[in-house]
C-alpha cells in the first residue's frame, strides 16, 4: 500500500462538504485516514453499509490517473468493491469523464477494478472492462492462514468450523469477527464515558459522526445492550456468559441496568430510521447516565 505508484480507492462515507474541490480533498484526506488503519491492521472489515465510490471519487481517480510515475514505468490504480461506484448520480460531464478514462486510460497507467460480484457493476463500467475471475482458495490455504492469524489460537473443531464458513474466502470467516470486535470495543468506549461524566460523554459525542452505516451503528448498540445485560447477571451473582462487564457497572443495582438496557433497544428502535446518529448517541449517552 506504500509504494508511490500504486493508487487504492476503496468505498468511504459520502463527502459533507457543498464544494467539488472540498468533496475531493475530503475524499481524498478519508481515504488516507483508512489506508493509515489498514497498514496497522491489514486484517480490515469489509466498509459500512452507506460508504461508496462517490463523483468526488471519479475526479479523485482522474486527477490521480493524470499524474506522471514516480519510480516506475507504470502507475497502478486500484478502485475496490466497484459495485459501490454510482457515477451516473451527479452531473453527466463527471460521469461520461470517468467512462472515457476506463475506456482509453493514459498510456503509463493500469486500472483495475474488483468486485465481489460482477454482476452488480454498473453496466456501462463492466463494459469497458475485461473481466479476470479469481478463484477461491483451497481448504488447506485457508486452514493455514487462519491458523496463524486468530488470537487467541482456536481448537482444531473452531478452525474446521471457520474454514467450512469460508468457503475458499478468507476475509469471509475474519470479517464478522472483526466486526464484533470493533463493535464491542466503541460500546465499552459509550460506557466509560456515560461513567465518568459529562464532560467525557460530549467527548464521546463529538467523535461519533454525523453520519454512520446503519449497520455499524446499530451493531454498536446491540453490543451496547449486551454489556449491560452481562452487568446485569453479574449484579444478580450469576456468571456472565460473555466477557466481563465494563468495570464500575458492577456497583450499579440490577434495576437501574435494566432501565438502562431498556434505553438501548429504544435508541436501536430509533436507529432504523432516517437519524442523525450523533444526536441519537448525545440523547443516549444523557438517558443512560441518569438512568445509571
Amino acid at each position: 500500500m506504500g509504494h508511490p505508484d500504486l493508487h487504492w480507492f476503496m468505498p468511504v462515507p459520502r463527502p459533507k462538504a457543498a464544494e467539488a474541490d472540498r468533496q475531493v480533498a475530503e475524499i481524498e484526506e478519508t481515504i488516507g485516514a483508512v489506508l493509515a488503519e489498514r497498514r496497522g491492521m491489514p486484517l480490515y472489515v469489509a466498509p459500512g453499509g452507506m460508504a461508496g465510490h462517490f463523483v468526488a471519487t471519479a475526479r479523485l481517480l482522474q486527477r490521480r490517473a493524470a499524474l506522471t510515475p514516480v519510480e516506475g514505468p507504470k502507475k497502478v490504480l486500484i478502485l475496490g468493491e466497484a459495485e459501490r461506484l454510482v457515477p451516473q448520480e451527479a452531473n453527466p460531464e463527471a460521469a461520461n469523464a470517468l467512462l472515457k478514462l476506463l475506456e482509453e486510460p493514459p498510456a503509463d497507467t493500469v486500472l483495475c477494478l474488483t468486485a465481489s460480484d460482477p454482476e452488480l457493476v454498473l453496466p456501462t463500467i463492466r463494459s469497458r472492462t475485461v473481466t479476470v475471475r479469481v478463484g477461491r482458495l483451497p481448504d488447506r490455504e485457508v486452514e493455514e492462514f487462519l491458523a496463524g492469524a486468530l488470537k487467541p489460537a482456536p481448537t482444531a473443531a473452531v478452525l474446521a468450523a471457520r474454514v467450512r464458513q469460508a468457503a475458499g474466502c478468507i476475509g469471509a470467516a475474519i470479517g464478522a469477527d472483526a466486526a464484533d470486535a470493533k463493535a464491542r470495543q466503541w460500546a465499552v468506549d459509550v460506557l466509560n464515558a456515560v461513567l465518568m461524566g459529562a464532560t467525557a460523554r460530549a467527548e464521546q459525542t463529538l467523535r461519533q459522526a454525523p453520519w454512520s452505516a446503519r449497520g455499524d451503528f446499530t451493531a454498536m448498540l446491540d453490543a451496547l445492550a449486551d454489556s449491560l445485560h452481562e452487568a446485569t447477571r453479574s449484579a444478580l451473582g450469576e456468571s456472565p456468559v460473555a466477557a466481563g462487564p465494563v468495570q464500575g457497572l458492577n456497583r450499579r443495582p440490577p434495576a437501574a441496568l435494566l432501565q438502562a438496557t431498556e434505553r438501548v433497544l429504544e435508541a436501536r428502535a430509533v436507529a432504523q430510521g432516517n437519524v442523525n446518529p450523533q444526536l441519537l448517541l448525545a440523547s443516549l449517552g444523557d438517558a443512560l447516565a441518569r438512568t445509571l
